[in-house]
């Protein structure tokens, strides 16, 4: 025995110092790598004094250039800087990719386990000065301060790039109490709004053009530049991964705040304050065959046996492009009986040139979903329909098809391979640059693109949490109140189950901790999932599939909540299939990602609940796949309708 204990043992060493000796490789590697990238920087920009004003000489001439001069015409500065430009600036303008940063907000070079995607992305020297790609992407960050000093840094370090132009930091949602890999990120020290989901159960554009505001000023404390938000889809199969990503089911209801929403990020005309919004997913990302998400093979396919395909362009035509959103993003699916080609929508010239850019008159940048072009370690590329071409010719494809930014991408070489080639014309690559150049310049990004430090203590100011709170009150629904159970009195003793905040019993000493002290039991549950057919990472982590819950877990829950008065609380990503569980509880609250102290508050009757729910909640598994993906309000005698909602 003591002899086999001993062989393990060499074993683990032998594996232990293989690990190390393989980190070591790569570390030297990286160091020698942004030792060879440092060396294509150049000085920092200076100052030029013209006129009594300051400018900087980004390209640092000693001259002021007309896109360096805030005084000049628009398309002057923006033709000015196009003539300037080589192939690979331009090239690199075109990209956006996720970049690390380390916890103090200094640059990254060096893979760390304090960010995960710095594994997975090349170092921010590889991005800024060698593919020279200025849109760039973290969803981390450990304080507001030093998200500022990391903006600041990227700023900085792209001054000392030929022509000193700037970064544009974005941001997929990041207001929430939860977050989904790929689509938001939990809030850490911004205020703590409800879902987008929530925010339609408010039904209140005033609201909801309020949050874009707060969260404008926030992002703007911070350096984001880009929202890549709202989501103007419309939530017709609940099936779908992305439901709580959507105003809901009612394409008027979803335009009218999806209008209210752009307009509190970007003003009523894009400025030096203002956040750019990317509203997604054109032409509405909701009817997913079999409700399956397009990001992965097993949802490729979008489908309209509605026939309501113009009824999904309602919140972009009214919402979106009625308060001129910078930018669009189409999804990745392929419109099935939709066009000529079926391939996905970034590929789809009929969809992007013909029907938004030709035919509802959007000159704005066309922004790629992300990964479409290349396989990434948590997806394959999602280049539904082209799976057959190669990265090159999907990337030609994406510019034929009147796209102007790859998201998630690297291969800015392509790009170039394809104008040198001469199978894209210069003509074509200034056309997308323009449109980028464009927002960049309208942002002030140019002028200023340093953010004050002494400032970030905007982001969260009690203020900004207050009014998150109450927009978290005014969407809770109560879905069911049998004889008017709800509120609780003070003095009745509640058990919790799936409530986790932090200080709830401080606030609440009603709570107690086990089920036999309690008078009332409090469960909170999320809306169950399935595994997905596909293999991915990405995949694997997203929930999609079923909405009701396995048989073993459902007679788990019956029993504890027929053991006591209990209150359900369902916190609705997906509308779950819950009739048995309904029938048992004695109230039942649908929660839009708010904190657990906002949903005792309505249960101990703090408030009045006030939220009307802005989907259907189905009654049967079978109800669910008799609906049609693009139709709503089909779910078939639903537990609760569409707008249903008491009050006390």
């Amino acid at each position: 025995m003591k002899k086999f204990f001993k062989i393990i043992g060499y074993i683990f060493g032998g594996i232990l110092l293989l690990v190390l000796l393989t980190f070591l490789f790569f570390r030297v590697k990286w160091a020698m790598s942004t030792s060879a990238n440092m060396k294509l920087a150049g000085e920092e920009a200076p100052v030029l004094h013209h006129n009594g004003q300051t400018f900087r000489d980004l390209n640092k001439n000693g001259k002021l250039d007309v896109y360096e001069d805030v005084n000049a015409n628009l398309e002057d500065r923006v033709q000015d800087l196009i003539g300037q430009m080589n192939i690979e600036e331009k090239a690199g303008t075109m990209f956006a990719h996720f970049l690390g940063m380390n916890q103090d907000g200094s640059l990254l070079e060096i893979p760390t386990f304090s960010d995960p995607f710095s594994f997975m992305t090349e170092s921010t020297s590889t991005t800024i000065l060698k593919k020279k790609i200025t849109n760039v992407q973290n969803l981390g960050g450990t304080s507001a301060l030093n998200y500022a000093k990391w903006n600041n840094n990227l700023q900085k370090l792209a001054e000392r790039t030929r022509l000193g132009i700037p970064m544009t930091l974005i941001s997929d949602p990041r207001h929430g109490s939860t977050g989904m890999p790929g689509a938001s990120a939990e809030s850490k020290w911004t205020s703590i709004w409800p879902s987008q989901l929530g925010l339609g159960a408010t039904r209140d554009s005033s609201l909801v053009r309020e949050f874009g505001d707060i969260a404008r000023q926030e992002y703007l404390a911070i350096g984001v530049r880009l929202a890549q938000h709202p989501m103007a889809d419309i939530a017709t199969d609940p099936r779908w991964a992305r439901v709580n990503g959507t105003f809901g089911e009612d394409a008027h209801l979803s335009a009218q705040l999806t209008k209210a929403y752009v307009l509190g990020f970007q003003g009523d005309t894009l400025g030096p304050t203002s956040v750019a919004c990317q509203t997604k997913h054109f032409p509405g990302g909701g009817p997913q065959e079999d409700g399956w998400d397009a990001h992965f093979a097993s949802g490729k396919g979008q489908v309209y046996p509605g026939n309501r395909f113009s009824y999904h362009l309602i919140p972009f035509v009214e919402g979106a492009l009625a308060a001129n959103t910078a930018q669009i993003m189409p999804y990745y699916g392929i419109p099935k009986g939709q066009s000529k080609e079926e391939v996905g929508f970034g590929f789809n010239k009929e969809m992007i040139q013909g029907l938004l850019r030709d035919s509802l008159g959007f000159d704005g940048v066309v922004a790629t979903d992300w990964g479409i072009i290349s396989d990434a370690v948590v997806k394959q590329a999602s280049a539904w329909g082209v799976e057959h071409l190669s990265e090159k010719e999907r990337v030609k494809k994406v510019l034929d098809a009147g796209c102007d930014l790859f998201g998630g991408e690297y291969v800015t070489e392509l790009v170039i391979e394809l104008v040198e080639s001469g199978e894209i014309s210069m003509g074509r690559i200034d056309l997308s640059v323009a449109r980028i150049l464009r927002d960049k310049f309208k942002l002030g990004l140019f002028d200023d693109p340093y953010v004050d430090l002494e400032k970030t203590d905007l982001v969260g100011r009690p203020e900004f949490i207050e009014k998150g709170r109450m927009a978290q009150r005014k969407s809770l629904v109560l879905l069911k109140n049998e004889q008017q159970f709800l509120p609780l009195s003070t003095d009745q003793k509640i058990y919790i189950i799936g409530m986790t905040q932090e200080g709830l019993v401080e606030k609440y000493p009603q709570i107690v901790s086990s089920m036999e002290e309690a008078d009332v039991i409090v469960q909170k549950l999320k809306t169950p999932s399935s595994p997905s057919p596909g293999k991915s990472l990405l995949e694997f982590i997203i929930p999609q599939g079923r909405l009701d819950f396995e048989e073993e877990e459902k007679e788990e829950l019956l029993a504890r909540t027929n053991s006591k008065p209990t209150v359900t609380v369902l916190t609705i990503t997906r509308p779950p299939v819950i009739p048995e569980i309904n029938a048992a509880s004695k109230a039942v609250i649908a929660d839009f990602e708010c904190q657990d102290e906002i949903i005792l508050e309505l249960i101990f009757g703090q408030f009045n609940p006030t939220g009307k729910l802005p989907i259907e909640m189905p009654s049967s598994t079978e109800a669910v796949e008799n609906q049609l993906e693009d139709v709503p309000y089909d779910s078939k005698d639903p537990l609760y309708p569409y707008g249903h909602g008491l009050s006390y």
